[in-house]
């Protein structure tokens, strides 16, 4: 009995509308799965209701995409020309977000490719462990990095200025760039840090005021990737 619920059903070269109709249902049920997984280990840290239903679509779109190339060279080459005219412009998420999509994707390719079964069997077991570490706080929760951008004077000694704020109030501090700006009249000084749970942003920033004589202060969440 198992050997037939894991055996290849949609992979011949011959679609039939049985066939797609069970590959697709299958596919909707294990990402309606792994949503569900998803917004229950998210609900603290909060999650996005679009990212969501995404999970429950693309295990679906994939495994029509591979019943549809099936064994054709020819399709699989045109396919790829195809998505190669999409970019996508959005921002880079979490990377636990990130992983969520490839297991949607491996489930969606394990359905396209009639492993229904094993496809099943991988969700089950990876949902199980991603519930298990959510619940034992795994790797615990870290403070999110920020990036500092701080503008001081060019006759104010940069040297260690907010050494004793970033001890008070952050975990990690790093200088990641420092140029002049204002046609030299101002020092931009960018920082990559992560806060002490429970620092009063607005003291950190007050005491950092006291030290810049007041010019602009920027503090933004996860801006790693920022190119300016």
């Amino acid at each position: 009995m198992l050997e037939s619920i894991f055996a290849a059903s949609a992979a011949s070269d011959s679609l039939t509308l049985a066939t797609a109709l069970t590959v697709i249902a299958s596919s909707l049920l294990l990402g309606l799965l792994v949503s569900v997984v998803y917004i229950k280990n998210q609900k603290n840290q909060g999650y996005s209701g679009t990212f969501a239903v995404t999970l429950i679509m693309l295990p679906a779109i994939i495994a029509l995409i591979i019943m549809l190339v099936g064994n054709n060279v020819a399709r699989a080459f045109s396919l790829a020309g195809a998505f190669s005219l999409i970019r996508f412009r959005s921002a880079p998420g979490d990377p636990k977000d990130i992983a969520y999509i490839f297991f949607t994707l491996a489930v969606g390719l394990a359905c396209g490719m009639g492993y229904v079964g094993y496809g099943a069997l991988f969700a089950v077991i990876l949902c199980t462990v991603i519930t298990i570490l959510n619940m034992l706080n795994f790797a615990g929760n870290q403070p999110m990095p920020m990036r500092l951008k701080v503008l001081l004077p060019e006759n104010l000694n940069h040297q260690g200025l907010f050494d004793d704020i970033f001890v008070e109030y952050t975990t990690e501090s790093r200088l990641l760039r420092l140029r002049t700006t204002d046609f030299g009249a101002l020092f931009e000084m960018t920082y990559d840090i992560r806060m002490k749970e429970g620092a009063d942003q607005k003291g950190f920033i007050d005491r950092l005021r006291s030290r810049n004589g007041n010019l602009t202060i920027a503090l933004n969440i996860n801006d790693f990737d920022e190119k300016n």
